[in-house]
């Protein structure tokens, strides 16, 4: 920039970096990383593989079928969060596959579970 005098303006300027653990939290925050992290561990108990197993329930190549059998399970309301999508990538020999699983739990543990004295 060129000022009236025709020399070229200084510009002083000062940036100021704050690293992330330095700010002020948003209000708020912590509570909601701590529901979310809840809510983590209770699907990671929910889904624990001595509690049951991922069973494949449906398989497709095309990916609108996919997404019209995900509309059907979520106007049913299926909980979500014991689907799985899995995308088998093929490349030039074998072509993509989707793949829905859903977590089906173990009936000896369900019972277990039910006896419990907890």
């Amino acid at each position: 920039m060129i000022n009236e005098r025709g020399c070229g303006a200084r510009f002083n300027c000062l940036a100021v970096l704050t690293l992330v653990s330095d700010s002020v939290p948003v209000p708020g925050q912590g509570k909601r990383r701590r529901r979310q992290e809840a809510e983590r561990q209770q699907l990671a108990a929910r889904t624990a593989p001595d509690v049951g197993r991922w069973e494949v329930f449906f398989e497709t190549r095309d990916k609108a079928e996919l997404r019209a059998h995900l509309r059907r399970l979520r106007e049913a309301r299926i909980d979500g969060s014991v689907i799985r999508i899995d995308m088998l990538c093929g490349r030039l020999a074998l072509p993509t596959t989707y793949r829905l699983r859903r977590f089906v739990a173990d009936p000896a543990c369900e019972s277990d579970h039910e006896h419990s004295d907890y």
